[in-house]
């Protein structure tokens, strides 16, 4: 079964907010506005990564659990 808000767990949910909506790269300013969000879980934190099609910096957000 699948969540309205854009995902079966929590995890989804939030990556979908991440995910499709605009970025612009801290390192170049390049705007992705597709952009997509890779996940991780150590079980202690949960890390969405996304990296920037212009000039490839990497954007992390991390979340402690």
């Amino acid at each position: 079964m699948s969540s309205r808000n854009g995902g079966t767990t929590a995890f989804d949910r939030l990556r979908a907010r991440f995910d499709g909506r605009p970025h612009a790269c801290e390192e170049c300013g390049f705007v992705d506005e597709e952009s997509e969000w890779a996940a991780a879980t150590t079980g202690a934190t949960v890390e969405y990564r996304h990296e920037c099609p212009g000039c490839g910096d990497t954007a992390v957000r991390r979340y402690r659990l």
